[in-house]
């Protein structure tokens, strides 16, 4: 089978790659390395199975071409993490907004499985936890750029859903919450690889607001598990589908702690407001939690990997990538 991946040199789309090159597919990236690395998929060239095509999902000629040839499309490109959302929020929107609305197009012109990724930030500042596929959402204003993202992706789902309803376009949804591993990169904000590196670094461990906010961190392994077994099931055509981890949700303060503790290091912690962090009116969600009830009913998904040793994999790689920067 040939699978297209979209963003398929980022973080999970390489991760993605890897399973199904695994499992004896030809894989096919599109990524524009505007957040991807080649470096993720360097490993995979010389398998003879794979083809990293540099091009952007808004450049619809070369998404027909390769979408002629797939029989299976995961959706996964799109302007993540906060800074890039808050500092250019036009070019993030064109992406999430326009990109998927080309995927979709040709994906129905060409009668083509899609799973497009979506993002547990489509449940905004809802307080009603866990977060369940059919809740309502309660979104941010329009004049704070953070939320942008959010509600593209939200309209990212009306236009796949509306495809399946309309058009019978085989679509299955996928919510990611906080999805980690070796491979993320901190420069878009994300939250564990900068606190690793600044801990083996021995450098300030740098705490956004007070610290209290919580999460709960899945692998990225089990998160493509899950993925590719739900491209596969049936039932699971035009549904939403959170995936994620709903257990050992930890507060930012405490990860950080977790993070010292773990690499052994000298770092203190320091806070920044929001304020000094990002522009004025910024808002955060407080707590990140799945239901995984349609998950479980869907495939028995149970994520495995615990966070203990999700944080020994991210240090491994991170020591591995920082060479003589960091002291062994």
């Amino acid at each position: 089978m040939q699978v297209l991946i979209t963003g398929g040199a980022g973080f999970i789309g390489s991760h993605l790659a890897d399973a199904h090159i695994k499992r004896g597919d030809t894989v096919v990236a599109l990524d524009d390395l505007s957040t991807g690395r080649e470096e993720n998929v360097a490993h995979l060239k010389s398998s003879g199975k794979f083809k990293l095509v540099k091009g952007s999902v808004l450049e619809r000629e070369i998404v027909a071409g390769l979408m002629q040839d797939c029989a299976l499309c995961y959706h996964l490109a799109a302007a993540v993490g906060v800074y890039t959302i808050v500092e250019k929020p036009l070019n993030s929107l064109m992406t999430n907004l326009k990109g998927t609305e080309v995927v979709l197009e040709l994906a129905d012109k060409y009668r083509k499985k899609i799973l497009l990724a979506s993002t547990s930030e489509v449940y905004g500042k809802s307080n009603k936890f866990p977060f369940r596929e059919d809740d309502d959402t309660l979104m941010g204003a329009t004049d704070k750029s953070r939320w942008s993202y959010a509600y593209a992706k939200a309209v990212d789902e009306f236009m796949a859903l509306a495809y399946y309803q309309e058009k019978k376009l085989p679509v299955i949804i996928v919510r990611f919450f906080n999805t980690v591993g070796p491979r993320q990169t901190g420069r878009y904000g994300m939250v564990i690889p900068n606190f690793v590196r600044q801990a083996l670094l021995n450098e300030a461990i740098t705490i956004f607001g007070d610290g209290h906010q919580s999460r709960c961190f899945t692998y990225v392994g089990d998160v493509v598990e899950a993925v590719m077994r739900l491209a596969e099931t049936p039932q699971a055509l035009g549904q939403v589908v959170n995936v994620g981890n709903n257990s050992q949700e930890i507060s930012i303060e405490d990860l950080a702690k977790k993070i010292i503790e773990l690499t052994r290091s000298k770092s203190r912690l320091i806070y920044i407001p929001y304020t000094k962090a990002y522009p004025l009116g910024f808002e955060d969600m407080e707590r990140r939690v799945p239901d995984l009830f349609k998950i479980k009913s869907l495939i028995n998904f149970q994520p495995k990997t615990q966070l203990d040793e999700i944080l020994e994999l991210i240090i491994a790689d991170k020591k591995k990538k920082l060479g003589d920067l960091y002291k062994y």
